[in-house]
């Protein structure tokens, strides 16, 4: 009989570690707390050390320590560096644990409107606030990309004030400094306001840029005492050419020439120069209104990669007339009506246009409709139908003559409308005129496909710069080498699902090279971040709210159970080995 029940107590214990049942059982709130450390640049100097003092001491309680900013990591005790205070991520991962949830922040979170009420109520919240202060900044540049030798830079500054003053009463002066390399090459007389930015203009002849090509523009505050000297400053990257890589002759001048202009800079990364007929016979420079001489039209245009003639293309013949480089004809004077572009037929263009949403795409309002459209020499890329009905008149055409030249048309009128309505449109727009430059100036050497472009140029301290994969190959890891002073750094820019890669760098200015490819310029890490700015905490103390949960335990997890078998099957053979039994 004992040996029977030492083996039925075995033979138990052994079906049901194979059979392993679960129970739930509540663990209690206070098991293990997690403590989220706001490691945002707003957090420097004292609000720091207090944190580091408050996340010690939950750490001898054996608790959880995470850093949050732009993302989550592990918890050191490293400087600050991230910059922004995302909360959000940090909650939502934090909310799949039991026990207390703590955060210790100065209150300068930037999602707080988008975390829900219920994650939000939930953990105890510690704030190290900053010290009031007051502080004048420069808020932001905007201005020209591409520039050639002899052009004016228009910027667009904006300064503000934040905090509080000294006295709380009066306004100041200051003067805002153009400066490249060092060197001062332009300034302008300001008032500080009382609070709240403004924005004022500061041009200069890009003659005082030092040397062609990419150069760090820095615009500075200068004659302003207050007490963050980090944001007194903004970098602008702008290049500035000999020649303009792409001319633009606009007869008349219309929406059309104005969105083609923009878009073709920014996606061609390329110095534009348009010129404007606004009467019969009288060009003008297209920014500055300014009279052209003939001789100048003719120079552009023989000295341009990409000639453009818009409007009525007749009206440049004389200039274009002996050019031999890449033309794009674009009449817009067609036959009015609703114009549905269709999708592309093969061609050249068709690998670069597969991701437009065609049917998110406005009509076209014009198109300029020929007595004989079929041209043998040509391959037509797009085609539209008058309201969605009738014969299919081609848009787009692409030809390459004797001698090599490249000629692209564009028989639609109204195409600006996709730009200027945004979204899908936007990108449709912006992709039919990166392919139509990429087909024209591709085995010219100067506007040969990139595979990555960096999405700003610019940088706030803390946050990476962001690179979007644009070649039509498969996203691959590139690797990309820095140069700033005598400083040479590689680093390997790997790109998501979505062609998105980042790279976070410490501030300055650095020229980079693609390995294996034509792409190359400069990006700019700013010493300015908006945590430096004194802002009302948008996060308060609170006491918070620790949960409970039930965590399952399967009967494998419980030691005992396998002692008991062992010590069953171990007894049993020990009694059948002094009874003789085998």
């Amino acid at each position: 009989m004992p040996l029977m029940i030492l083996r039925g107590i075995a033979v138990l214990s052994l079906i049901l570690l194979l059979w392993n049942p679960a129970s739930s059982r509540l663990l209690p709130a206070g098991d293990q707390p997690i403590v989220l450390l706001d490691a945002s640049l707003s957090m420097t100097g004292a609000p720091w050390r207090a944190a580091l003092d408050t996340a010690r001491a939950y750490a001898r309680r054996r608790a959880v320590v995470w850093r949050f900013g732009t993302g989550v990591t592990a918890f050191d005790t490293a400087a600050p560096a991230a910059g922004a205070s995302h909360l959000a991520p940090a909650l939502e991962a934090a909310a799949g644990r039991a026990g207390e949830v703590v955060v210790v922040t100065d209150g300068d979170v930037d999602d707080v409107a988008a975390i829900p009420a219920d994650l939000l109520r939930r953990p105890r919240v510690i704030v190290q606030p900053r010290a009031p202060f007051f502080d004048a900044y420069v808020a932001g540049i905007e201005g020209p990309r591409h520039v050639t030798r002899g052009d004016t830079i228009r910027l667009r500054v904006s300064y503000g004030v934040a905090g509080t003053r000294d006295g709380g009463r009066g306004t100041g002066k200051a003067t805002l400094v153009v400066s490249v390399e060092g060197r001062r090459i332009a300034s302008q007389s300001v008032t500080l306001p009382d609070s709240g930015v403004l924005t004022t203009e500061i041009t200069l002849p890009s003659s005082h840029v030092p040397r062609p090509g990419w150069s760090v523009l820095e615009v500075s505050l200068d004659g302003v005492k207050d007490s963050e000297p980090r944001d007194d400053s903004r970098q602008f990257v702008v290049d500035v050419s000999l020649e303009p890589a792409a001319v633009i002759f606009a007869s008349p001048p219309d929406w059309e020439a104005r969105f083609l202009a923009r878009t073709l800079s920014d996606v061609a990364r390329v110095p534009v120069k348009v010129f404007v007929e606004t009467e019969p016979g009288r060009w003008r420079d297209g920014a500055t209104l300014a009279p052209a001489a003939t001789n100048v039209l003719t120079s552009a245009a023989a000295n341009a990669r990409l000639v453009i003639a818009m409007g009525d293309p007749e009206r440049a013949r004389a200039f274009t007339r002996g050019s031999r480089n890449a033309l794009l004809v674009w009449p817009t004077n067609g036959q009015p009506g609703d114009w549905y572009v269709e999708r592309p037929l093969s061609s050249p263009l068709t690998a670069a246009l597969a991701g437009v949403i065609w049917d998110s795409l406005p009509p076209a309002t014009a198109v300029f409709v020929q007595p004989h459209d079929s041209n043998p020499a040509a391959t037509v890329a797009l085609v539209a139908r008058l309201a969605r009905r009738g014969v299919p008149r081609p848009i787009v055409t692409l030809e390459e003559r004797n001698g090599g030249q490249r000629v692209a048309t564009v028989k639609a009128a109204g195409l600006w409308r996709w730009a200027f309505r945004g979204g899908a449109a936007q990108e449709g727009y912006r992709s039919v005129v990166a392919a139509l430059v990429d087909w024209l100036l591709r085995e010219r050497g100067a506007g040969s496909r990139e595979r990555a472009v960096p999405l700003a140029l610019e940088a706030a301290n803390g946050l990476p710069i962001v690179w979007r994969w644009t070649s039509s190959d498969t996203a691959r890891a590139l690797a990309v080498r820095l140069r700033t002073g005598d400083t040479t750094r590689t680093d390997t820019l790997r790109f998501d699902a979505a062609g998105r890669a980042e790279l976070l760098l410490p501030p300055g200015a650095y020229r980079y090279a693609l390995s294996g490819g034509p792409e190359q310029g400069v990006v700019a890490v700013e010493t300015y971040s908006d945590e430096w700015l004194p802002r009302a905490p948008a996060l308060s103390a609170q006491p918070g709210e620790a949960t409970s949960r039930f965590a399952s335990i399967g009967l494998r997890d419980r030691w005992w159970l396998f002692i008991i078998a062992i010590a069953a099957l171990a007894t049993e053979w020990a009694l059948r080995r002094r009874q003789g039994l085998p």
